[in-house]
């Protein structure tokens, strides 16, 4: 799969293979040429061809053209191999006189790493005609001068090079000259005004003539100057230089006006004919904008800095003038010395930024380096930081690339700075740095955490639907989706009933929520998992335990096991009229389905028919004489017992007694004090209370086996099911707590006595049952009487 510039490359292994099997040796690609002022985007060369590789090789290799120039003049296209030209070149821009001018630039494959080195000629063309540095060239000749006496003139500028050059001069048709052409050894033509014939001053004063200078292009372009000769009175003695030649070391960038060197020239005329002026003479733009020259001391000095960077050597030529317009020339070589005066420069060619954080080895930046100055000021050494676990690998020339050197982890570090160091061997030497940041992008290699392993949540019985009770929280190491965690329930591995109508989370945010009310009384605890997976690919999880503890509230009254409150009958309590104070009549049993203080009992005695006869334990709920009974007292006693429990809202319940004062257990009836002795229906009342006697306790009978039977028939249903009581545990599913599936009172009961109070009050039936016929006869003798 091709991969563009800019995003990752699949090159990990290959690179590694490459790099350790082949030593990378650039390969010349050869010179390609193109005529300058070409248009852009004009067909160069088919790389892929010259490379002879297939076409869409060079797109899948990620190859790209790179060049040491300023500005990029090519560029290519990886799918066919063309190579175009990017922009119009100039070659006098790029090359100047310089001939042949060549560029150079490098063929870059990535994926393996390959270079190679190409060049591309620009020729020229014939688009710049001569021209003269002055349109109006003055000369003063002497009338006395000899025929054959040459007059160098100002020679035209042309830009092109080549055929396209300036190739000769012309002068226009005179009678007293003619025009010689001199080549100078850099190639340059110099015209020459040469004396054919006398001149007289008298005859003619002043001789006007055309100067054209013609290049070889095709078709020929040309130039004129106007040339106006002045015919001056004789002064026969030009000057001359004390040398013809000066050679002279400058080192560059020495400060505007300094010394180069001072000329000088003679003159062996007298007087005002001898006096010299000194001017420059065929001086180019360059030349004159760089040099001065004292025109009375002879001394050339700078008039800017020079760069050896750009122009290693300058011919100036000076010109020696007296007053009479005889002149002398001389030429001065002006040699420029380098010094270490530019940095090293750097052209980053790739940048791979993120890179993944599990690939052992990969190219992260491909980059070229190089510096203006020559010798030892022009070679350089390139490092990066040593603590980086990154490495430098040199390739062609000046080429570089970063690689990696090894897996790294993002967790630990996420980003590089990379500072790339390039620094020359000059003195003193300088040095370049470069900044490139390297992002670590993430792998889904960290599972989410939780905060906790193990979260205890607690929660109010009797609580509303959809109520918020808790929250788990869970944390990932990586970033962006592979750190977005969602959470989840796990269903319970045993019981029948689902968790998930009873909890619910919020994927998100993780917030727990109980969707149904919760009865203490049938689940005191109950746990469950919780699983937090992140977003990766593949997902990664761990999981939390959460343990729900039910707190109890107190919404149960007190109710009274003894004595019976829902009797069609009331129940009577027979007390003898000699007990003494604190005889025991009998004991309010109550049990609270609540837990803890919720479920402590106390009793209170809350109205009596005869105030301040029986008197109510608070603790334990026994009924018992305050005070001697005394014949005033009702024999029919009603007690009101009120029970309530010790919650932060107390709830109650009322207990009712009923109690007869008899004198004595062996009567069979209980006679009224006005009744007369031989009452004739006393016989009567005796044999209807032996019957009612048989049938109650005959009832009694049967209601007690009955009781017993159904006891022990639920204890053995109740064996084949998890029973709950105060203390139980939740059994791996929950039991319906709403209002319409609450368990019977007698199931209550039975089941969730408290601890305290269940077995106390046990212990005090057993022997009112079993062991003590008298409370069975009490119980069976109340039913006939009627409050």
């Amino acid at each position: 799969k091709a991969q563009t510039k800019g995003s990752f490359p699949n090159r990990q292994v290959i690179f590694f293979i490459v790099a350790l099997l082949l030593s990378e040796v650039g390969s010349e690609l050869g010179r390609f040429s193109v005529a300058e002022e070409t248009e852009s985007g004009s067909f160069v060369a088919n790389v892929a061809k010259a490379l002879g590789l297939e076409v869409g090789e060079l797109y899948a290799r990620g190859s790209q053209v790179a060049s040491n120039h300023n500005k990029q003049f090519l560029q290519l296209d990886q799918k066919t191999g063309d190579l175009f030209l990017k922009q119009k070149l100039d070659r006098e821009e790029l090359c100047g006189p310089t001939e042949p001018c060549v560029l150079p630039f490098q063929i870059l494959l990535e994926n393996p790493l390959q270079f190679f080195r190409a060049e591309l000629q620009v020729k020229d063309i014939n688009d710049h005609s001569p021209t003269f540095p002055d349109p109006d060239i003055l000369l003063r000749i002497s009338e006395s001068t000899k025929p054959g006496t040459a007059f160098p003139l100002k020679m035209a500028e042309d830009l092109d090079v080549g055929i396209n050059s300036l190739q000769n001069y012309t002068i226009s048709h005179n009678s007293h000259f003619f025009l010689h052409t001199h080549t100078r050894s850099d190639g340059r033509k110099i015209p020459e005004l040469v004396l054919d014939k006398a001149l007289d001053r008298e005859e003619q004063p002043e001789v006007t003539l055309t100067l054209t200078a013609m290049d070889g292009g095709s078709p020929s372009r040309s130039g004129t100057a106007q040339v106006r000769v002045t015919i001056v009175d004789v002064n026969d003695n030009a000057p001359v230089f004390v040398q013809s030649k000066y050679q002279v070391q400058i080192p560059e960038n020495s400060p505007i006006d300094s010394l180069v060197v001072t000329v000088a020239a003679q003159d062996l005329d007298a007087g005002i004919n001898g006096d010299v002026a000194y001017a420059l003479f065929q001086a180019s733009d360059e030349v004159s904008q760089t040099f001065g020259v004292d025109p009375v001391s002879g001394e050339i000095r700078l008039k800017k800095q020079v760069d050896f960077e750009a122009i290693q050597k300058y011919e100036v030529e000076i010109e020696a003038t007296d007053i009479g317009a005889l002149s002398g020339k001389c030429t001065v070589l002006v040699q420029v010395m380098d010094l270490n005066d530019n940095f090293p420069e750097l052209t980053m060619l790739s940048l791979t930024s993120p890179i993944p954080e599990n690939i052992p080895e990969s190219v992260v930046a491909v980059f070229s380096i190089r510096d203006r100055d020559s010798g030892e000021s022009g070679r350089m050494i390139c490092s990066i930081q040593e603590d980086l676990p990154f490495s430098l690998k040199p390739h062609l020339e000046n080429f570089y690339s970063i690689i990696t050197e090894g897996a790294l982890d993002r967790e630990n570090k996420a980003e590089y700075n990379i500072t790339i160091t390039v620094m020359d061997l000059g003195s003193p030497r300088l040095k370049y740095e470069h900044n490139i940041m390297v992002l670590i992008s993430d792998v889904n290699d960290n599972p989410p955490v939780f905060t906790q392993r193990a979260y205890k949540l607690y929660l109010l019985e009797n609580n509303s639907p959809a109520l918020h009770i808790g929250n788990v929280s869970a944390s990932d190491r990586d970033s962006g989706i592979n750190a977005k965690v969602t959470y989840s329930l796990l269903p319970p591995e045993t019981g029948n009933l689902s968790l998930f109508s009873y909890i619910s989370i919020n994927s998100d945010s993780g917030h727990l929520y109980v969707l149904r009310s919760v009865d203490y009384e049938a689940i005191q605890t109950f746990q469950f998992a919780v699983r937090a997976t992140d977003g990766g690919s593949p997902a990664l999880s761990s999981q939390a335990l959460v343990q729900i503890v039910v707190q109890d509230e107190n919404d149960n009254s007190p109710f009274i096991l003894y004595p019976l409150q829902n009797s069609t009958v009331p129940c009577n309590d027979l007390v003898p009229r000699a007990a003494e104070p604190g005889y025991l009549v009998t004991k309010v049993v109550a049990v609270d389905q609540d837990s803890g203080q919720n479920s402590w009992l106390s009793y209170q005695l809350l109205k009596t028919t005869d105030p301040g006869l029986f008197t109510v334990w608070a603790h334990n709920g026994e009924v018992r004489t305050a005070r001697p009974i005394s014949d005033r007292d009702a024999i029919k006693q009603r007690l009101l017992v009120l029970v309530k429990d010790n919650g932060e809202l107390p709830l109650s319940t009322v207990a009712t007694l009923n109690v007869l004062l008899v004198d004595g257990f062996s009567e069979p009836f209980v006679k009224l004090p006005d009744e007369p002795k031989d009452d004739p229906q006393t016989d009567s009342l005796t044999v209807y209370l032996i019957i009612s006697l048989v049938s109650v306790s005959f009832l009694f009978l049967v209601s007690v086996i009955l009781f017993i039977s159904i006891k022990l028939w639920r204890k053995r249903k109740a064996s084949e099911v998890d029973r709950v009581g105060p203390n139980c545990r939740f059994s791996g599913h929950l039991v319906d707590v709403s209002s319409t599936g609450t368990l019977s009172h007698s199931y209550q009961y039975e089941m969730c006595l408290t601890t305290g109070s269940g077995n106390t009050d046990f212990k005090f039936l057993k022997p009112i049952i079993h062991g003590n016929f008298f409370i069975l006869f009490k119980i069976s003798v109340c039913l006939p009487f009627t409050s």
